[in-house]
């Protein structure tokens, strides 16, 4: 079996929500141990659907390990302190302020272990917004994503916490970089990440693709979306009323497509290339809507893989897991928690279906507060102390409880 390239490695998780969580969520993949410390109230995640924990908590915190220490109390920094002197890294989204007022900075961090790799997601990086809060929505308003995507005219959020996840992502990158450099300098260093500065980065093309209109045109023009500048590049309803999401991106695929549909426009010059496609926009489309619903979704379907057209089924979230492609080994861990059983999907990589990873449910809050701090060298009258005072929690029975549904 193969062995994990994270193994042995401890990551210490100070992070609610998501981007952080979802950090070390990958750390844990490639098999880092990963400790994640709450605080007596837990990480919200936990008590977003019905009082108890959400998709989020569940998909993303399997396989962690929680301790539970309160550090408003001066014995629960200490405490903290102690497994940060034991641990390879910490990943924290908490605010500048919060991360001062906790003890928690890169120096204070380093004074216990000079070794340690910190990783702060925060709002903004380095400029005059480092002390500003941001959010996931807050990145999508300010680098030009809601802007253009309104309900009902008004500019909202996307909907899943992209940018969260994307800066996460980005986290793990630098972490893994800069371990991959310590093999020639000293271990440590520092990762900074910025939702902000994320925002920016993924949405790049567009930005850049405005500044080339304006230098051309003389004026800002933004880049049309991919369906709206490629006729034929989008969703379509088959006769049977099923969504189909064709692939029309280049003279080939069009060209494939009409001749799978048995189309007259095969042959049709005028229509050849995606400029002429363009300038006939309205016509494309009517074509492409005509064909796709005069044939049932397996018939289309049937047609377009013979031809190979890049094309699928616009999935349900309830029917996205019932695909084969999904149930094929290592892309999916089952786990059980609270007796209900999920699929969650693993995070992508060679060797998912034969690595040593265990499979562990997500963890209680508290969970292994004792285990851990004795690994980290407390012994065990230290840690009666810690919980008599309050500072440490263990597991409590029946906290975070879904409330049962009316029927």
């Amino acid at each position: 079996m193969a062995r994990l390239p994270l193994a042995g490695l401890r990551i210490i998780e100070l992070g609610t929500m998501l981007a952080a969580p979802f950090a070390t969520h990958i750390l844990g993949q490639l098999g880092a141990e990963v400790i994640k410390v709450e605080s007596p109230n837990g990480d919200p995640t936990r008590s977003l659907v019905r009082g108890g924990p959400s998709g989020t908590f569940i998909a993303y915190s399997h396989g962690k390990k929680s301790v539970c220490i309160d550090l408003g109390k001066p014995e629960g920094r200490a405490a903290l302190l102690r497994l940060i002197a034991n641990a390879d890294a910490l990943v924290h989204n908490l605010a500048p302020k919060a991360a001062r007022k906790l003890g928690v900075t890169r120096e204070d961090c380093a004074a216990v272990n000079p070794a340690l790799l910190y990783c702060h997601i925060r709002g903004y990086a380095a400029g005059p917004q480092a002390e500003d809060l941001a959010s996931n929505p807050v990145a999508e308003a300010s680098t030009g994503v809601m802007e253009a995507n309104r309900i009902n005219g008004r500019p909202s959020r996307l909907g899943p916490s992209y940018h969260d996840q994307f800066a996460g992502a980005y986290a793990v990158i630098g972490m893994l970089a800069s371990m991959l450099q310590s093999r020639y300098e000293e271990r440590g260093g520092q990762v900074e990440v910025g939702l902000y500065e994320t925002g920016l980065h993924v949405a790049s093309r567009d930005l850049v693709g405005v500044q080339l209109k304006s230098q051309l045109l003389g004026r800002p023009e933004r880049e049309p979306h991919g369906e709206f500048s490629m006729p034929g590049y989008g969703a379509y309803l088959t006769a049977d009323e099923r969504w189909i999401y064709l692939l029309m991106l280049n003279d080939g695929h069009w060209r494939k497509f009409c001749e799978a549909m048995q189309l007259p426009q095969a042959n049709d010059e005028s229509l050849a290339t995606l400029r002429q496609r363009k300038k006939a926009r309205e016509a494309v489309e009517a074509i492409v809507t005509a064909a796709v619903g005069a044939h049932r979704f397996d018939d289309v379907v049937a047609r377009l893989k013979e031809a190979r057209v890049g094309c699928s089924e616009v999935l349900p979230l309830e029917r996205v897991l019932e695909a084969s492609q999904a149930h094929q080994p290592g892309k999916l861990r089952a786990v059980r928690y609270r007796g209900l059983d999920f699929e969650v999907p693993e995070f992508p990589r060679v060797g998912a279906d034969s690595d040593t990873m265990q499979t562990l449910p997500p963890p209680e809050l508290g969970e292994h507060t004792l285990e851990v701090l004795q690994s980290a060298g407390l012994n065990p009258g230290e840690c009666d102390e810690l919980l008599s005072s309050g500072a440490v929690r263990t597991h409590q029975s029946d906290e975070f409880a879904w409330a049962p549904v009316s029927r």
